[in-house]
């Protein structure tokens, strides 16, 4: 029976939740800004982590992205004080574009449904 939480998912949402802290009070780059991160993938071996990012009112994410990666290795040490693992995961950050994706498909859903019930009105 597999166990429901793995140690590379707890391992994942404490980045998750320190990052989030430490993005918050510790990095004063204005190209962040107002930072969310959505989700913390990490490899196997625990190498790597993944970091998908949104951004609250702006649309800049390109340098949001530099910024983060620029701040990787500071980021990476603090989380090392955190971390009981034997290695600290080198930082990837990605803009995660599924909520913009997920707007637009709301938006073309409603305005599919409004035509359509507009339609139906000028037959009955």
């Amino acid at each position: 029976m597999p166990r429901e939480f793995s140690r590379g998912r707890r391992i994942a949402d404490l980045i998750q939740h320190e990052l989030a802290i430490l993005i918050q009070t510790e990095i004063k780059d204005p190209r962040i800004g107002m930072v969310t991160l959505n989700e913390v993938k990490v490899s196997r071996d625990l190498s790597y982590a993944d970091v998908y990012f949104t951004m609250l009112g702006q649309t800049d994410h390109e340098s949001a992205t530099e910024a983060l990666s620029k701040a990787a290795g500071f980021l990476r040490s603090e989380l090392a004080k955190v971390l009981t693992a034997r290695t600290t995961p080198k930082l990837r950050f990605h803009y995660d574009d599924s909520v913009e994706n997920g707007e637009r498909m709301a938006k073309a859903i409603h305005d599919a449904l409004e035509s359509d019930r507009k339609l139906h009105e000028d037959e009955g």
